[in-house]
């Protein structure tokens, strides 16, 4: 199993209150010097979500900007777009294949390409998009589209969503015939279409690490009889939960049950609309309670959250990895958790848990890679 960490720039009003001028700006460097000490640390990848107009929930609206800073920061770590919106009316087609290629060739061909299409109205409308079932239309317009514009020589095209007369897209990526494409799913349909197209899947882990087993087993099987649409497949699947490792356990339960995690996941339900609402998270404005640490001790003992000491964190990790999960990232800054015990989590997991369960220097989408096209 890998592992990484995800990137949402969640700025709650508790932030934004205290410091009216500077919560944004600081908030923002922040997620740069987690990144650069989860690179330090053995992680092998960072994801920068695209947001736009979700106030506290997420201010990250240009993630390429961000991933090129990153790049330029780090020297390791894969920087992941989670996800681009492509869109059209979001992102032309064409500028998500620059922008991609681009960063491929900045990060020295560390970068994954993770798509999606928004899950938000607030989003979709703010662009022009009424009806979001046109979103998966246009999505699986773009998605056979891009591979095509990576190659070399001119591009053309003329369907329902976007046209393009000839023109060459450039730059061409720097990694051949293009960086790892990864979709974000999070029901069944989608898990079977990352599969048959030879896709990445990134999901989120709002359940226990059992219920996302069947939807693993069912991208597992079909990805074996992929036709992939890119040149090559991506199997891979990428869940996101939430850690705080630290030596002592204690510490992380009391850090834990006042750093705004239950509010984030309100907002989840408050934003992304296009989600199904569980009957157990109220209607917005009413909020979710935040954790206790007696609530968070069946968690830990059950091994399906990742806080505790490194030994609980372990145990947690081995819950995702005997369900089949390829990755496991944590968004621990979609929380008020302060900048040093991130920064310390990072490392403590880093130093104790990450080398039991990733050996190997080469990162899976490379590995992967090489093995399928043989390598450069």
């Amino acid at each position: 199993m890998e592992f990484g960490i995800f990137n949402s720039l969640y700025l709650p009003k508790r932030l934004s209150e205290a410091d009216p001028i500077g919560a944004e700006h600081s908030r923002l460097m922040d997620e740069v010097a987690w990144t650069q000490a989860a690179d330090r640390s053995g992680f092998k990848y960072t994801w920068a979500t695209e947001h736009h107009f979700l106030e506290e929930y997420s201010h990250l609206s240009a993630n390429e900007v961000f991933l090129a800073y990153v790049a330029g920061t780090t020297s390791n770590i894969h920087i992941g777009s989670g996800i681009m919106n492509i869109t059209p009316p979001v992102n032309h087609p064409a500028r998500v294949a620059e922008r991609a290629a681009m960063l491929d060739h900045l990060s020295g061909g560390r970068f994954e390409l993770g798509m999606g299409r928004g899950s938000s109205s607030t989003e979709q409308k703010g662009f022009g998009i009424e009806d979001p079932a046109l979103t998966k239309l246009m999505f699986d317009e773009v998605v056979a589209e891009l591979p095509k514009m990576w190659k070399d020589g001119t591009y053309s095209y003329e369907g329902q969503y976007f046209t393009m007369p000839e023109r060459n897209v450039l730059p061409k990526p720097y990694t051949r015939p293009h960086p790892p494409l990864w979709v974000a799913a999070g029901n069944p349909s989608t898990f079977e279409k990352a599969a048959k197209l030879g896709l990445g899947v990134l999901c989120f882990a709002h359940s226990s690490p059992g219920e996302l087993a069947p939807l693993i087993e069912l991208y597992k099987k079909n990805i074996e009889k992929a036709e992939p649409v890119g040149g090559y497949i991506n199997n891979n699947i990428m869940v996101t939960s939430q850690m705080l490792c630290l030596e002592d356990g204690a510490r992380a339960r009391r850090i834990a049950t006042d750093i705004t995690m239950s509010y984030q996941h309100s907002l989840v339900y408050k934003y992304l609309d296009t989600f199904p609402r569980p009957d157990w998270v109220p209607a917005w404005p009413a909020t979710l309670p935040e954790p206790t640490v007696e609530g968070l001790e069946a968690g830990v003992a059950a091994g399906s959250i990742c806080i505790g000491d490194p030994e609980e964190c372990e145990r947690a990790v081995r819950t995702y990895e005997s369900v089949g999960a390829d990755q496991l990232v944590f968004g621990m800054l979609s929380t008020t958790m302060p900048i040093d015990v991130a920064v310390e989590a990072v490392e403590t997991f880093g130093k104790y848990v990450l080398p039991k369960f990733d050996t190997d220097p080469v990162h899976s989408t490379t590995r992967q890679r090489d093995a399928q096209l043989g390598a450069a």
